[in-house]
């Protein structure tokens, strides 16, 4: 019978002798046609063409920051701010006190599992797409140039952090510690959108779909995320996804067909970006004093909760604050203890109290500013040396009461003191000085 108007057709007929229509394995075999998906074929020749290349330095990267994961998972946890400082972790005041490579060692460290989980996910999806398109050698540059990039939008976005209005709560919250692979994972995103757009003259309409402006929903999603939850660094997504927008700007990728063969400059940037990893972490473990990887700090790791963006606030610009008045006795340093009584002036508190105190600090830190700008005979003259004698009775003073806050209130915000021996230098009647932490405060 006929498909078409319900005709008998002959078993041997192949099309119906009334409509014309296809009948029996010829009408089969249309019907199969009809319901295959299509597949553009020029779409399908650009997929196979550069999806066949290696993505080596994907799997290598990914690789390096479970490792790392593991070692302080072993060292007691990456919840544990002695680890998470210890291997490298962004924190604004070690890198201003110059410890460099933490620009780069936080690309690869991660705080908790599911952290490590989605970045190293998002990893696996995009990373493959970007180092078969333009090759690893690019790839390994975009990697390390975006995480570095992200990282350093964090550490300037911190520094002027609590800022107010949307655009401050969207970048500028403050928070002395981070670390992530977001930045280097928004780097990509850049990359592939910039090169959607620019390629899009002879792309496929399956890669002008998911590349280019087929970007824009996932990096909206990503931004709002980032925007609701305090505890995301969204300063580093967004230096990240313009470093990687800007790299795309200038670099083209290989095309379907081209040689292998990679310019010169590009091999050597790679061995340049992957050198300052080696050499980053190299000074980690030169400087390393956290615990050491052990299974028993594994199985007695504690969990402690994320701390609220004022408890970073609080400790980045308590520390800071002390670092800066040191300073400005010891070496006459007025300029950090101006930015010190600026991040003060800016900083928020958990509550009122520990408000106060950093309102204290302030005026402290200020006049040791002052007196750091006075002549050097003057300091060196009676009065000079009176003046430095009362300043450091009233930090005292102040540190007993702000240690007191501490050992009192801390707890209910997950801070805690942690005692430092005064420099080499110090003078007399100078205290140790007591730094106060928690938890890491921010994820990339």
């Amino acid at each position: 019978m006929c498909r078409s108007c319900g005709a008998i057709v002959g078993a041997g007929e192949t099309e119906c002798h009334v409509c014309g229509a296809p009948a029996g394995a010829a009408a089969q075999q249309q019907a199969a046609q009809k319901a295959a998906p299509h597949y553009d074929p020029e779409t399908v020749r650009f997929a196979r063409a550069v999806l066949s290349r290696p993505a080596t330095f994907t799997f290598v990267f990914l690789a390096a920051n479970v490792f790392v994961f593991i070692l302080m998972y072993l060292a007691g946890g990456t919840d544990d701010t002695a680890v998470f400082r210890a291997y490298g972790a962004k924190f604004n005041s070690l890198i201003d006190q110059g410890e460099w490579w933490r620009f780069v060692t936080p690309v690869f460290i991660h705080v908790g599992g599911l952290h490590l989980v989605v970045n190293m996910y998002s990893l696996f999806m995009l990373g493959p797409y970007v180092e078969r398109l333009y090759g690893s050698a690019r790839f390994v540059f975009f990697w390390i140039a975006t995480g570095v990039a992200g990282v350093a939008a964090s550490y300037f976005a911190s520094r002027v952090g609590g800022q107010p209005g949307f655009l401050g709560r969207l970048l500028f919250r403050g928070g002395d510690a981070s670390a992530g692979a977001s930045g280097a994972l928004f780097g990509l995103v850049g990359v592939l959108f910039v090169f959607g757009i620019k390629f899009r003259h002879e792309l496929p309409e399956g890669f002008k779909r998911a590349f280019g402006f087929g970007m824009i929903p996932t990096i909206l999603i990503n931004l709002a995320i980032g925007y609701t939850l305090p505890f995301i660094d969204n300063a580093a997504h967004t230096g990240g996804f313009i470093a990687g927008a800007v790299l795309a700007l200038f670099v083209g990728y290989k095309r379907p067909g081209q040689k292998a063969a990679v310019a010169f400059v590009w091999h050597a940037l790679q061995v340049v970006a992957l050198a300052l990893v080696v050499v980053s972490f190299g000074e980690v473990a030169r400087h390393f004093d956290g615990p050491a990887p052990s299974f028993q700090r594994a199985r007695g790791a504690s969990r402690l909760p994320q701390q609220p963006a004022a408890v970073v606030s609080f400790i980045g610009a308590h520390n800071d604050g002390q670092a800066a008045f040191e300073k400005a006795l010891a070496e006459g340093d007025a300029e950090t203890a101006d930015r010190a009584a600026e991040q003060l002036g800016r900083a928020r508190s958990p509550d009122a109290r520990s408000g106060e105190l950093l309102k204290e600090l302030k005026t402290l830190v200020e006049r040791a500013r002052d007196y750091a700008r006075l002549p050097a005979a003057e300091r060196d003259s009676q009065r000079g040396r009176d003046a430095r004698a009362k300043l450091v009775e009233d930090f005292s003073t102040w540190e007993e009461r702000a240690d007191g806050w501490v050992k009192s209130e801390g707890d209910k915000f997950g801070i805690g003191l942690r005692d430092e021996p005064p420099p080499g230098d110090a003078k007399d009647g100078e205290l140790p000085e007591s730094k106060v932490e928690a938890s890491p405060g921010g994820k990339q």
